[in-house]
């Protein structure tokens, strides 16, 4: 049964999963820089319409001719990611009133203010900053814990929980989500370097090719302009390759360790459903990644790559609260 005075929460988390998703179709649509500046989109609040909304654009941003199916794609999602921060300050600010306070800690839904505000700014920064690999990243780890802490919110003020689980279990699953989210960081790290199609085979990177030319040096260089390498010289397709290369291990590496816990959560009480869904959002991810190669990245595939991320984030999230007893000032 769910709570009713955990419906706006409940409402934000489902806003959360859809900015999440709505963010990958904007990067995997080549939308990213659809608006030259924020908040706003050529000095305007939405997208120019007017013939002169449309001179003054072309006066202000003379080498961004404006291309409205892809401005109105980036504030679309500027504007749903805005409705989600005012649900945040709205749960933050309800968390600090005093009933509230009696009942449950106001740390969770704090930190998540402190996120989405980081959020913000990391928002500001993509576009002021082109689209800068390791800020497109960031933004993305950060949608994936906005939406993980409201799911762990909603989880421990409407859940049962399982107690006496060996802290052993617990452990377990938290070093499962950090590899999870590891994870998902190389998938962003992938995708702001447009490196998804450097292997164009599966298992094998080309076909009768395992082990192509691979620059893992310049792979993962944070501090560098997007395309080059940190001297400011064009990034070598050996170095995308190695990205690549890296991501696929990290997948196999994963997919190990959540195949193995949700086998162990499926044989406990209380948890076969949880583990169950695991099984069912691994299977999900490692399909839409497999396709994703041998498809040549179609967009669709794509983005439900992104929402596979989260959905699999989701079952972790959920395990995590589960595993843990109920305390008396949570």
């Amino acid at each position: 049964m769910i709570k009713s005075d955990t419906l706006p929460i409940g409402l934000a988390l489902l806003l959360a999963f859809f900015v999440v998703a709505l963010g990958a179709y904007v990067r995997l649509s080549d939308a990213g820089l659809g608006c030259p500046d924020w908040p706003g989109c050529y000095g305007h609040v939405a997208v120019p319409q007017t013939p002169q909304a449309h001179a003054d654009a072309v006066q202000a941003f003379p080498d961004r001719p404006i291309e409205p199916h892809k401005a109105w794609k980036e504030m679309i999602h500027r504007y749903a990611a805005g409705t989600l921060g005012l649900f945040i300050l709205f749960i933050a600010l309800r968390a600090w009133g005093r009933h509230q306070r009696q009942r449950y800690s106001p740390l969770v839904p704090s930190l998540l203010l402190g996120l989405v505000i980081f959020q913000a700014l990391l928002g500001m920064w993509t576009v002021t900053l082109l689209l800068k690999p390791v800020i497109v990243t960031a933004h993305l780890l950060g949608g994936m814990a906005t939406f993980g802490l409201l799911l762990w919110l909603f989880c421990r003020r409407n859940m049962e929980y399982t107690d006496r689980t060996p802290l052993a279990l617990r452990l377990a699953a938290l070093l499962v989500l950090v590899l999870v989210l590891g994870q998902i960081a190389l998938g962003g790290w992938v995708s702001s370097n447009y490196a998804a199609l450097m292997c164009q085979s599966f298992p094998e990177c080309h076909p009768g090719e395992w082990l192509p030319q691979a620059d893992f040096a310049q792979a993962f260089q944070w501090q560098r302009e997007l395309g080059r390498n940190a001297e400011g010289e064009l990034l070598p397709a050996a170095a995308l390759t190695a990205i690549h290369l890296v991501h696929r291990a990290g997948a196999l590496v994963v997919a190990l360790a959540v195949g193995l816990l949700a086998v162990t959560l499926r044989r406990r009480a209380g948890l076969k459903g949880v583990g169950t869904a695991m099984l069912l959002a691994l299977a999900l991810q490692v399909s839409l990644g497999v396709t994703n190669v041998l498809a040549s990245l179609p967009l669709p595939v794509a983005v439900g790559h992104n929402a596979g991320a989260a959905l699999l984030l989701a079952t972790l999230v959920i395990a995590i609260a589960r595993l843990g007893s109920r305390p008396s000032y949570r």
